[in-house]
């Protein structure tokens, strides 16, 4: 690890509340500790009704050497509580931590030696492994395709608990946290803005960097099983796809003056598509949308025909 390496200070955001965190936040804590670049301190902001985990975050705070701020969130919801900690963080480098996981001892250095270089907005994300906690891991299948704002506009492949933010990258998304009202998902929003303004995001397809815990009250999990498709196919044929691009083309919307001009344009073309329902399908496919694996890409269009994108 070089002098660039060990000064980059990162921030880490953990949002908690109350279902399963008593079960997993320590060992989340421990590999916290563990993390082998350990310029890092930590806000948590606990979004439980009654503010459980103060103990345990005092605990942990007296025997690191790192900062530790506890404080209680928003309570209106996962998406919002990560907001309100990027609209108040300090400025410099950020990372998302989920209250669930466990991070490899490397996942900051890896992060760090990716973004070093980087001057522009940059996002760094990466592979996970799925675990439930008592049998093996399973790392996720890689992807192949380039990072892009056409990518990004249907598909989120930065997952929050692997991201981390350089400096520039975290102001970008500082300002639009101010700008914006209501957001899906705090981590889809960066991969948005960041390849939305020109910026690079790196996906690091190596090992996983994290073992990404699944149990019954993950806000979003893996989600491959065959039960887990056939219920988000459900789901989309609900609108909830299309809720989700709602939400997404509304906060671009008030984030427009940071994008391209190239990509205001894309955001331009896509919204006058979408609201032209089938006749504007051709107008949609000209834009150039995909998804990171083919199938996916068709389901985009199934639902897209559908009425349903």
């Amino acid at each position: 690890m070089d002098a660039g390496t060990r000064h980059s200070h990162i921030t880490i955001l953990l949002g908690v509340y109350g279902r399963g965190a008593e079960l997993y936040l320590p060992d989340q804590l421990e590999s916290f500790a563990a993390q082998n670049h350990r310029d890092w301190s930590l806000v948590v902001s606990d979004d439980s009704p009654n503010g459980a985990f103060g103990d345990t975050l005092s605990a942990f705070a007296s025997r690191v050497e790192q900062k530790v701020d506890y404080r209680p969130g928003p309570r209106a919801g996962f998406a919002e509580n990560y907001m309100s900690m990027v609209r108040n963080a300090p400025k410099g480098w950020l990372a998302f931590a989920d209250q669930d996981d466990v991070w490899h001892a490397d996942k900051l250095e890896r992060a760090v030696d990716a973004l070093r270089n980087e001057r522009g907005p940059a996002l760094y994300c990466g592979r996970v492994s799925f675990w439930d906690g008592a049998n093996g891991r399973r790392a996720e299948p890689r992807y192949t395709r380039q990072p892009s704002f056409r990518n990004a506009l249907i598909e989120n492949i930065s997952r929050g608990n692997t991201i981390v933010l350089n400096t520039a990258g975290a102001a970008l998304i500082r300002d639009a946290a101010n700008r914006v009202s209501d957001v899906f998902a705090h981590d889809w929003l960066a991969y948005l803005l960041v390849s939305g303004v020109g910026g690079r995001v790196i996906y690091d397809g190596g090992p996983p960097v994290l073992d990404y815990r699944q149990h019954d009250q993950n806000e979003i999990g893996a989600g491959d099983s065959a039960r887990a498709q056939i219920a988000k196919k459900r789901a989309v044929l609900r609108g909830a796809f299309r809720e989700r691009m709602e939400m997404n083309l509304a906060a671009l919307t008030a984030c427009a003056p940071l994008l391209t001009e190239e990509n205001r344009d894309i955001l331009s073309r896509l919204k006058i598509a979408r609201a032209n329902g089938l006749s504007g399908l051709p107008s949609l496919a000209r834009i150039g949308l995909y998804r990171q694996r083919s199938l996916g890409t068709l389901g985009f269009w199934g639902a897209s025909i559908l009425g349903r994108a």
